[in-house]
């Protein structure tokens, strides 16, 4: 099950203090790394096993060394323009952080950052194990491991970065199934984009039987969180996450997230036309994890609020 919080999900010890050598050979995990560089926790941090972290920051100015990290960080700007200078060895890359540009820190790699005012940042931490895994999926031909950039404009990748950190609807299934596909979106997004010489993406073509579909729908469907993970869907019929996403698009017209999405505001609009239960009743029996979650998913996507959408339809 994924986590959500305000303090890093995978550091369960003290971090290293700022004195310690961030460019000693040991490699730390970025939520680690990045903590002890920026010196203070994430607005808000979601981990998953499966897929890596992704992290928002409103840090201050940063004059530190941010050392080897057994993972990949993706960064992207929410808003705000910023001027920043990073040192790598003898290459010193000056760059300025707004909208629409990322910056990479590839696994293994350490650099200087001077970051002389205060900055507004959604960062991803990707395992080089999640993008070996989309690229054997995807059946990716070319290179495997990342470049590092910095303030590299990729408008795609940005928003794809900030869809991913801004789009938590309040349901845990919802949220965790939106995660994995956009992880596994992004890193095939990286490997084409930033893997250092053009690869090849070889097309899938087809969708899902209609026995492997009903299986599939069947699980999304399901009252367990479990049961409607990416990876649970696609190994039920026999595929890897990436050809089972496209298939299930190919079949349904819509992504599994999409699907499930429409799936639970058709029951909840069964729930509020049929029935008096009250809307927070509603909002917990669809495993919303407050009215106003809930109500913010629901009000998205119709353009209302449930009370006023209940008013109307009766």
């Amino acid at each position: 099950m994924s986590k959500v919080s305000g303090q890093p999900a995978d550091i369960t010890h003290t971090s290293p203090s700022p004195s310690d050598d961030a460019t000693g050979a040991e490699q730390r995990t970025a939520t680690m790394e990045m903590t002890r560089v920026l010196k203070m926790k994430p607005v808000r941090v979601v981990s998953d096993a499966s897929s890596g972290s992704i992290a928002h920051w409103r840090h201050d100015p940063v004059h530190d060394v941010v050392g080897p990290m057994t993972d990949h960080v993706v960064m992207t700007f929410p808003a705000g323009s910023q001027r920043f200078e990073r040192r790598t060895g003898k290459s010193v890359d000056n760059g300025t952080a707004r909208p629409g540009v990322i910056s990479i820190i590839s696994a293994g790699s350490s650099s200087r950052w001077d970051i002389p005012q205060p900055l507004n940042v959604v960062q991803l931490y990707l395992p080089q194990t999640t993008l070996e895994r989309v690229a054997s999926e995807a059946n990716v031909v070319g290179p495997r491991d990342l470049l590092d950039r910095s303030a590299h404009p990729d408008l795609i990748t940005s928003r794809l970065l900030m869809s991913a950190a801004d789009s938590l609807d309040g349901s845990a299934a919802l949220d965790m199934l939106f995660r994995h596909q956009l992880t596994d979106l992004l890193a095939t997004r990286l490997l084409s984009a930033h893997a250092g010489a053009p690869v090849k993406l070889l097309p899938v073509i087809g969708g899902l039987s209609p026995a492997a579909l009903l299986r599939s729908i069947e699980r999304l469907r399901s009252d367990s969180d479990s049961d409607v993970s990416l990876a649970a869907l696609a190994s039920d019929v026999g595929l890897s996450r990436f050809h089972f996403c496209r298939a299930f698009k190919e079949s349904t017209g819509l992504s599994p997230h999409a699907w499930l999405r429409q799936h639970r505001l058709e029951q909840a609009m069964n729930m509020l036309r049929d029935t008096d239960t009250s809307v927070v009743s509603v909002a917990a029996a669809l495993g919303y994890a407050s009215q106003t979650a809930f109500a913010a998913a629901f009000r998205k996507l119709t353009g209302e609020t449930p009370s006023d959408w209940r008013r109307r339809v009766r």
